[in-house]
């Protein structure tokens, strides 16, 4: 199976994670600002194609920064109102952001892998069908979470083979060629 043969339409919601899909992670550390937010290369053309496709774009994110005290949530808002206009700008959206600040240690139902934030998404959103849905991550959680609703899952970067993702991608830019390969050749 590939993902074309998933005839993905508006009936299906996009999930994503944030840090190290949509921007650069930062090693060792966390992206406490606006400033340390870099939105990765191809990102922003690849979720404007994809908002054509998909009826929901919806972003899950563990935030323990938050957690910690290195951040507020207040400055978790600000990152992500700065992404959604720069997405608008190029004909792109998200839905909506959901965020765990709480510790690991907290064991809270909202941290992935744990499926907290998607079943917010689900009662926020009733049309979200996780049968018809994709998690993009770049852990184990971020799959493992996909796995325990159903959805189908990609991998993005290169993790170990042990972790069981449906699909590896080298970036989330990939993502809109791999569903729509008939559109991106119509257009050449």
């Amino acid at each position: 199976m590939s993902l074309e043969d998933l005839q993905i339409d508006k009936r299906w919601t996009l999930f994503l994670d944030r840090d190290g899909v949509i921007n650069q992670k930062i090693d060792g550390d966390y992206v406490r600002n606006l400033d340390q937010f870099v939105v990765l290369d191809g990102v922003v053309e690849a979720l404007a194609r994809l908002s054509e496709v998909f009826g929901r774009i919806i972003v899950v994110t563990n935030q323990q920064r938050v957690g910690k005290g290195l951040m507020s949530m207040a400055e978790v808002e600000a990152i992500h109102a700065s992404l959604s206009r720069e997405l608008e700008q190029a004909g792109g959206r998200i839905d909506r952001f959901y965020v765990a600040p709480q510790l690991k240690s907290a064991n809270s139902e909202f941290r992935k892998p744990q499926t907290g934030m998607a079943l917010s998404a689900r009662t926020d959103f009733p049309e979200i069908d996780f049968a018809k849905s994709i998690m993009v991550g770049d852990s184990a959680s971020d799959i493992e979470f996909g796995h325990r609703l159903g959805m189908v899952t990609c991998l993005v970067g290169n993790l170990s083979a042990s972790t069981r993702a449906d699909f590896q991608l080298h970036s989330l830019a990939d993502l809109p060629d791999l569903i729509l390969p008939t559109a991106n050749a119509d257009s050449n």
